[in-house]
């Protein structure tokens, strides 16, 4: 039987200042910080994710805040834009707030659809969209109504730099389905109902460069352990050269990349954030892989101090 992933698991990108990634994506967007951690490959460095009130798989924007990154740029085997839901009837209130909060914005229309685009303090592209799809948010914070926030991902626009080969993928490797192009993108569908729909530009594009305000990798879902092996079979079989599956204590995971340059992932939905905290804690203190553990106090100490808090002027 042919293998579809639902859509999005998460997205992670580079940034340079911890506290200003904690100020935007909770104290602007009103996510909730999911999950205080390291980047197992580089302890000294954070690995923090945001996302909806459990931290659901589809809601999940995870970053590496480095203070000496260097500054990157958009471009060709990157993921280009991070595509957020809000319910239908709420741009209104997020134009207003994005104004108050002195985060600039203009309008774009891509497939019928009318969007709010904008940048995060890095230059990291991100836009906001109405649909109908996706579980209501049940997380309120930061002057945010819960019926106003954001949802978790609407998708994401995939740059190329070998668009027809990055298609290629999408639909026999993923298992996504061609839904709409046009003269600019081609838009690929998912089967969940978050993080479902890809679009994909149509002429090739020049590489990025990686750095802060670039996404380092994009996710898609696996369903469970047995599913992520499938998967795993199913990307070699590709011609693709997967990863081992490698544990990151909240999901598993393999990486590869595919041939328009864009960094893979293949996450499963279990075990979650909640596996080493409470759920009505999560994010609070800084969790670390017991392998770390005994270095807690020296990774404590060379970690910049981050809070959440809600940002002056939040409040209409």
């Amino acid at each position: 039987m042919r293998q579809q992933t639902a859509g999005i698991h998460h997205i992670t990108a580079f940034v340079k200042h911890a506290q200003e990634n904690v100020d935007f994506y909770a104290g602007v967007l009103g996510l909730r910080l999911v999950k205080k951690t390291i980047n197992f490959d580089a302890p000294e460095v954070y690995h923090l994710y945001f996302g909806d009130e459990a931290g659901s798989p589809g809601t999940i924007m995870t970053f590496f805040p480095y203070a000496r990154a260097a500054k990157g740029r958009i471009g060709g085997g990157q993921v280009g834009v991070t595509t957020f839901i809000v319910p239908v009837g709420a741009m209104a209130f997020w134009q207003e707030r994005l104004a108050r909060l002195n985060v600039p914005f203009e309008q774009a229309e891509r497939f019928g659809e009318t969007y709010i685009q904008f940048e995060d303090r890095d230059g990291l592209k991100l836009e906001l969209v109405e649909r109908e799809n996706g579980a209501p948010s049940t997380w309120s914070y930061s002057g945010i109504p819960a019926e106003q926030a954001i949802k978790g991902f609407g998708g994401a626009v995939l740059y190329s730099t070998a668009p027809e080969k990055t298609r290629l993928v999408l639909e026999d490797v993923l298992g996504l389905e061609l839904a709409a192009q046009d003269e600019t993108f081609a838009r690929y569908k998912a089967t969940g109902d978050l993080g479902n729909l890809i679009d994909v530009n149509l002429e090739a594009m020049a590489h990025g460069v990686a750095g802060a305000g670039t996404v380092h990798h994009i996710a898609w879902r696996a369903k469970d352990y047995e599913d992520h092996e499938a998967w795993r079979a199913n990307v070699e079989r590709s011609g693709h050269h997967p990863t081992p599956i490698i544990d990151r204590q909240y999901f598993h995971a393999i990486y590869f990349r595919e041939e328009g340059g864009i960094l893979f992932e293949i996450a499963t939905d279990p075990p979650g954030f909640a596996n080493d905290e409470p759920a009505d804690q999560l994010g609070e203190s800084l969790k670390l892989p017991a392998w770390f553990e005994e270095e807690r106090e020296a990774i404590e100490r060379n970690l910049p101090p981050i809070v959440v808090r809600e940002l002056e002027g939040n409040r209409s």
